[in-house]
């Protein structure tokens, strides 16, 4: 918008200079012209007193000397009553100029070369027509015009500089509001809640200003509901948590005691963690940094470890592939094992006892995919699946589970479809971007092809 307000104001200026500065000029062409050939009339005129009086040669030699134009001035007198004919002077005009004038009996001026002369008629005692001849040259014709012009193209050259520098300044009064207004919804965006946008600059922009003000106030006021929120119904868990841990101490030993134990004692840390970042000043919105993440090989690892010994006791074949070598991923651990926890709860949630399932892990150039399979009856509809993880689930399914690992690909530029598996069931596929570029596809053959943002799940 700067530079658009810059080259508009350059052309105006522009067409305005042109069109004054170029008439101008031609007016002042015009002067200089009009004071040479005047300059000439008043020299033609000083001797037509003479030429009124006598018509003598000597006399008017002495009367063209004096006045000081004997080098541009010719007197041409015809023959009179047997006189003969008199030319003081150089003669630059062509007779047929000076017949002319003489019958005419009027000025006149012709072109010569050099210059221009003035012939003037003057009547003589005699009745006869003589004609004055003045020499007017080109230099003084033109005498003072380039300076002119030179004047004027200095003074249009500075209008359109100064009519640039003051589009330039404008352009930065209403451009840096708006490169302020970017920059904060661009730190808010960021999670940066603090940021506000200084409310200056033309109505249209201070009235945005206000507006954007205004909506971040609401987005902390909001957040801050939530996190309360949060982590008042997480601390109301506590209750029952602590009555569950009693109860699973009260259990005795054996694996299913153990197990018992241990889910409780993560869902307990699960509980405090979320009371924690609930309680945060800040959200975490910020983007991992360098050597953030984690190892998704080892974590696959170790939570399948976890639900083997439910897998076994159910009769279910467990197969887990591409975690024999580390695969580095910008996520952090407790959000993959929560985005697993969630998936492989609901394989043994909504698939009968004894039906297989797999973890399978691919590792591409820029992009990790992890896919999670089953053999169980499958997803009539995965679009109503993922909308439930959306929060519009009505069916008695919260969703919470696609939801937890919707955002974790989302997190990293990546996402989640839903298909059919080669075992029969539900394969659901997690692309976890490793660079934030466009989300890839990728086969079960390990290809890999862009995928277009905004496009739907199949």
């Amino acid at each position: 918008m700067r530079w658009a307000l810059v080259r508009v104001c350059l052309a105006v200026t522009a067409m305005v200079v042109v069109a004054f500065a170029v008439p101008l000029g031609l007016v002042i062409k015009e002067m200089a012209r009009d004071r040479a050939f005047s300059n000439a009339e008043r020299e033609a005129a000083a001797i037509v007193p003479a030429l009124s009086i006598t018509t003598d040669r000597d006399q008017l030699e002495r009367v063209v000397a004096s006045a000081g134009s004997d080098a541009g001035m010719a007197v041409h007198i015809p023959e009179v009553d047997g006189k003969a004919a008199v030319d003081l002077g150089r003669q630059r005009a062509a007779d047929e100029d000076i017949a002319t004038v003489r019958k005419l009996g009027r000025a006149s001026t012709t072109e010569v070369p050099g210059g221009s002369t003035l012939l003037q008629p003057v009547a003589l005692s005699s009745g006869a027509m003589a004609v004055v001849e003045v020499y007017v040259p080109e230099s003084e014709v033109s005498n003072g015009v380039g300076t002119a012009w030179a004047v004027l193209a200095a003074v249009g050259a500075a209008l359109v500089v100064g009519s640039v520098a003051v589009a330039d300044r404008l352009g930065v009064r209403m451009v840096q509001p708006a490169q302020r207004l970017v920059e904060s919804a661009h730190e808010l965006g960021e999670g940066q809640l603090g940021a506000r946008v200084p409310e200056e600059g033309p109505t249209e922009l201070r009235l945005a200003a206000v507006a954007f003000n205004s909506m971040a106030d609401q987005v902390v006021q909001l957040l801050a509901n939530e996190r309360e929120l949060a982590a008042d119904l997480s601390h109301r868990l506590r209750t029952p948590l602590t009555v569950l841990r009693l109860n699973a101490a009260s259990l005795g030993d054996g694996p299913a005691a153990e197990q018992t134990r241990a889910a409780v004692a993560q869902l307990e840390r699960e509980v405090d963690t979320i009371i924690r970042t609930a309680r945060e000043a800040k959200p975490q919105t910020a983007a991992a940094g360098p050597g953030a993440g984690c190892d998704a090989g080892e974590v696959v690892r170790e939570r399948m470890a976890f639900w083997s010994a439910l897998a076994e006791d159910e009769g279910r074949k467990v197969r887990v592939a591409g975690v024999d070598r580390p695969v580095r991923i910008p996520v952090a651990r407790s959000d993959l094992a929560a985005a697993l926890d969630a998936l492989l709860g609901n394989v043994f949630r909504h698939t009968p006892e004894g039906t297989a399932f797999a973890v399978d892990v691919h590792n591409g150039e820029d992009a990790v995919i992890v896919l999670v399979s089953d053999a169980g009856p499958g997803i009539p509809d995965p679009a109503a699946a993922m909308a439930r993880g959306r929060g519009s689930g009505s069916d008695g399914s919260t969703g919470l589970g696609l939801d937890i690992v919707r955002r974790l690909a989302e997190s990293t530029g990546g996402d989640v479809r839903i298909g059919s598996s080669v075992l029969g069931g539900t394969e659901v596929r997690i692309w976890i971007q490793l660079d934030g570029r466009e989300p890839v596809r990728r086969g079960h053959r390990g290809t890999v092809r862009r995928r277009r943002r905004g496009a739907g799940v199949r």
